[in-house]
């Protein structure tokens, strides 16, 4: 098992930036995939980020791509989304998941473990 658990949601300006933060605890960190997913209500879960085990290869929506940037520090178990220039339809809960696997998944079936997401919300 792994427990996931973000943090780093607020309120945000739009323009502004924002980072989350994701701790995560149990198996080995380093051995999973990171994704950040959001959900806005009323709309369906969807991808933002990836990054595989080593940080070596990341996955970007396009909505996103530009904006923000996904890293991880496996020695603190942490996987963290900057995120710039933002706007109100980046408004959402953003869940942080882990999936075993070599690659950098942007499939939310590929994983296995969620948090329990933490709100973010950008005002006009």
């Amino acid at each position: 098992q792994v427990q996931l658990v973000e943090s780093g949601g607020g309120l945000v300006q739009a323009g502004g930036s924002l980072g989350l933060s994701c701790a995560a605890s149990g198996r080995t960190f380093s051995n999973y995939a990171l994704a950040w997913f959001r959900q806005a209500p009323g709309r369906e879960r969807e991808f933002v980020a990836s990054i595989n085990w080593s940080g070596d290869n990341t996955a970007y929506a396009d909505s996103v791509k530009g904006r923000f940037t996904i890293s991880r520090d496996n020695a603190k178990n942490t996987v963290v989304l900057h995120m710039n220039s933002l706007k109100p339809e980046d408004t959402a809960t953003y869940y942080c998941a882990a999936a075993g696997g070599s690659g950098y998944y942007t499939k939310a079936y590929f994983y296995d473990y969620w948090g329990q997401g933490t709100q973010v919300t950008v005002s006009s």
